[in-house]
């Protein structure tokens, strides 16, 4: 079986030619600048294309609301199941205090809440280790993968890259009160991304994907074929070409330009830079810090992507 994704030209940067700054120089005859981004980056301007310009263009860009609870408890699960392989004890007991050890403690209503799901995190990140096996190390802990693709660059960050029975697997940890389903594997930009990727960088063909659920212990899995990885890879193209026509039209108009439109509804309330945006403020009313903790509240997509 050939190791290169079909239509695709996966080169290396190198071969690319990339600046330190993700993009070639532009001269005449040249091919055009490549495009570098992470799956959040390609995410962000086709979920909203305010926010990916405040995001990634603006300079200086909008300060941040402050960091919501939700988000510093999967940070902190997602550290400590990092950490764990580093361990020369690996007892799922001794991921839970490693969670007690990595906890932070930024965005929750008080100290009472903050200690309720620091210990409700510590027992879930035990249970899911009593269903790892200790022994078989992993391919990559976090390990930064990226491709080129035409005009395209991606990179980003597993949390964990399998090898079993001869085939690599990628893995992702979730930590949302809802766990991930099948179908959210099979649409994922991320994952299929990442498997391109691995695929790109091991030389290996790369097809499986996973949604780890810690707080349930269940597992989402998609198998890839060559024409769904690259779907998917054409799908980031394209997003990335709008993205940047989007930001040509800004160079040239400045504040005039209205390539970057608000995409308003209820997830405005969780919008880190709802601060800076009237007509998100318009759609729906801000979400407490702690909001996504909380049973009745319903939670915002939440991704712990290190890029």
């Amino acid at each position: 079986m050939s190791a290169e994704l079909p239509r695709l030209s996966l080169v290396s940067e190198a071969d690319a030619g990339t600046t330190a700054g993700g993009e070639q120089g532009s001269f005449p005859g040249m091919p055009t600048p490549l495009y570098a981004a992470s799956p959040s980056k390609l995410l962000a301007f086709l979920d909203c294309p305010r926010r990916y310009r405040f995001a990634y263009l603006d300079r200086p860009s909008p300060p941040k609301r402050a960091q919501r609870a939700h988000t510093s408890l999967g940070n902190a699960v997602h550290n400590a199941l990092r950490d764990w392989w580093d361990e020369a004890e690996r007892t799922p007991a001794r991921g839970g205090a490693l969670v007690h050890d990595r906890w932070i403690d930024v965005g929750f209503r008080d100290a009472a809440q903050s200690a309720h799901w620091r210990a409700e995190s510590a027992r879930a990140v035990t249970a899911y280790l009593a269903l790892v096996d200790p022994s078989d190390q992993p391919r990559g802990i976090e390990r930064t993968v990226s491709f080129v693709s035409g005009d395209l660059r991606v990179q980003g960050r597993i949390d964990r890259l399998d090898e079993r029975d001869g085939e690599l697997v990628v893995v992702d940890y979730k930590t949302s009160r809802v766990a991930p389903t099948d179908d959210d594997a099979r649409f994922s930009l991320p994952l299929a991304l990442y498997a391109a990727a691995v695929w790109k960088m091991w030389r290996r063909p790369t097809f499986a994907v996973e949604l780890h659920h810690v707080p349930t212990g269940t597992v989402a899995r998609h198998r890839h074929t060559r024409e769904s990885l690259t779907r998917q890879v054409e799908r980031a193209k394209a997003i990335a070409r709008d993205a940047r026509r989007a930001e040509g039209d800004l160079a040239v108009h400045a504040e005039r330009s209205e390539a970057f439109p608000p995409v308003t509804g209820p997830l405005c309330g969780w919008c880190d830079y709802r601060a800076h945006c009237l007509p998100g403020q318009q759609a729906a009313p801000e979400q407490a810090d702690w909001a996504a903790l909380e049973g009745s509240t319903p939670a915002p997509p939440v991704s712990i992507e290190r890029e």
